[in-house]
């Protein structure tokens, strides 16, 4: 069926939003296991002229492809709201048909940002999907991301693996989390994961103020404030976040303080106070048009 929404599904898949790893893309669909009701299906959508073409008529289902896909936002409305903003007027033209790519599911968000925490894009991503394929639930041949309580029991590397295993041979050694690249932050994921399968109701968030949740998340092991914003916007449709690094800094440098130093604490605090409701969306935003305008090339120099 067509849903009648305009969007750019390649950009908004592949534009490294923390919430998930981009779907699987076979010739010019797009495709990924989606849990509906509890249940998990496989949604095939691709792109057909602006708007996009799914394969189920379920409304359940045609209803969580919408909110994945940030559907019922007013793309046009925010345009107007870029256009009338000097320092913002070309970036729907650079960026065109970009939304929000929200999670299905939370927790793969929260495991998401932290991974993606001083990382590249093409790093991250390989490390979620290598998590989904050790320890995920196999639907068809696709594989959901693990429940908490599944990954809280994942080995960090591979000496802990060979010492409380039957493995005899450290160098086969495969099945823990630094295995999947992770580094570092293989700690921090094992403890989000023991943390929410005992102490917190990670649905609980959707029922909180953006400051409330914004402090709770900031308790989550390896969670700064980027990282938290990234799992607020991304993974609870927090619109007001703002997730600031070090090149957000300097694109907000750049068009709003003539290139002065400025802490990037104090860069999330002006893009919330500037952008309000569409700060989340300003961010994604400006991310995209300094890549694909050429600023960021300009930027590093």
């Amino acid at each position: 069926m067509i849903i009648k929404a305009p969007i750019n599904l390649d950009l908004t898949i592949n534009s490294g939003q923390t919430s998930q790893p981009p779907w699987r893309l076979n010739e010019d669909t797009f495709s990924n296991a989606v849990t509906v009701d509890g249940k998990p299906l496989v949604f095939k959508v691709k792109q057909s002229g602006e708007y996009l073409d799914f394969n189920l008529n379920d409304e359940k289902a045609v209803s969580k492809l919408r909110y994945i896909f940030d559907l019922d936002y007013d793309l046009s409305k925010f345009y107007r709201y870029l256009d009338n903003q000097p320092e913002l007027e070309d970036m729907s033209r650079f960026c065109n048909g970009l939304r929000l790519f929200l999670a299905d599911d939370p927790f793969e968000c929260v495991i998401s940002s932290i991974c993606s925490a001083n990382n590249s894009i093409k790093r991250w991503t390989k490390s979620i999907s290598l998590i989904k394929q050790k320890w995920g639930k196999q639907h068809m041949d696709y594989c959901m991301f693990p429940q908490s309580n599944v990954l809280a029991k994942a080995y960090l590397d591979d000496e802990e693996e060979f010492n409380l295993s039957d493995i005899k041979d450290i160098e086969s050694c495969e099945n823990n989390l630094k295995n999947c690249g992770v580094g570092y932050r293989a700690p921090y994921m094992r403890r989000a994961s023991e943390l929410f399968t005992l102490e917190m109701d990670l649905l609980e968030i959707f029922k909180m103020s953006y400051d409330e949740a914004f402090e709770t998340i900031l308790e989550v092991p390896g969670v700064g404030p980027k990282v938290a914003d990234c799992i607020l916007l991304y993974g609870f449709n927090f619109r007001e976040a703002f997730p600031s690094d070090v090149w957000i800094k300097r694109i907000v440098s750049h068009l709003y303080f003539d290139g002065k130093d400025i802490s990037v604490s104090k860069v999330r605090e002006f893009g919330m106070e500037e952008f309000g409701k569409n700060a989340g969306y300003v961010q994604l935003y400006m991310f995209h048009y300094a890549r694909m305008s050429g600023l960021m090339s300009k930027l590093k120099k």
